[in-house]
């Protein structure tokens, strides 16, 4: 792959398995542009036109009518119209030519069939996943196994709606990676060693 060449890495992460640690180092690492949640609501907001307030509000939250959401289809309503806005900046940021870590959003269904793009899914065992979030958020482990029960449902659905593929199959991904088997830092490095590979085999 020549050094301008694109390179776009997309990621699906449980939570609490550190996907989005492992995701923002390695856009560092590789000196790309890293989207997240701040800034790809910032930027559909710009794009659409959407109010920033309603996009975060309803950001990675499922339609509520039981019809298929796949992408490429249209639904009125106020989930979907700010997925589907969101699906567009996704696919300008990578019309755009440019280099990226992508985290969330369906960006892997989003982006499907495109050269050079990497599709990343991290997971953890409950038992890690319940300790980091109960210490980073500072809550009990009871609380924060009711949060990464709650949130993954909801990425779950979120995901499975707006894609053929599901969320965490292995068939829709191109590296699934346990972070409680080697820790952030090991698993950060098996990450960085098969995008560079890829890249450098390109």
């Amino acid at each position: 792959m020549a050094a301008n060449e694109q390179i776009i890495v997309t990621f699906g992460r449980e939570y609490g398995s550190g996907g989005h640690v492992i995701a923002k180092k390695l856009a560092d690492t590789l000196g790309i542009n890293y989207y997240d949640k701040k800034k790809l609501v910032e930027g559909t907001a710009e794009l659409s036109g959407i109010d920033k307030g309603m996009i975060k509000k309803l950001d990675e939250k499922p339609a509520g009518f039981p019809f298929s959401g796949r992408i490429g289809t249209f639904a009125d309503t106020p989930e979907s119209n700010v997925a589907y806005s969101m699906f567009d900046y996704i696919r300008k940021i990578a019309d755009s030519g440019e280099s990226c870590v992508i985290v969330g959003r369906c960006a892997d269904t989003v982006l499907a069939g495109r050269d050079n793009v990497l599709r990343i899914f991290v997971t953890g065992d409950q038992e890690d996943k319940v300790d980091r979030i109960a210490h980073i958020r500072k809550i009990s482990e009871k609380e924060a196994a009711e949060e990464c029960k709650e949130t993954d449902n909801l990425r779950r659905t979120y995901h499975n709606y707006y894609s053929d593929t599901k969320w965490g199959d292995s068939r829709a991904y191109d590296l699934i990676i346990n972070t409680s088997r080697l820790g952030l830092n090991g698993s950060y490095e098996i990450v960085k060693d098969f995008v560079e590979s890829y890249i450098d085999k390109a």
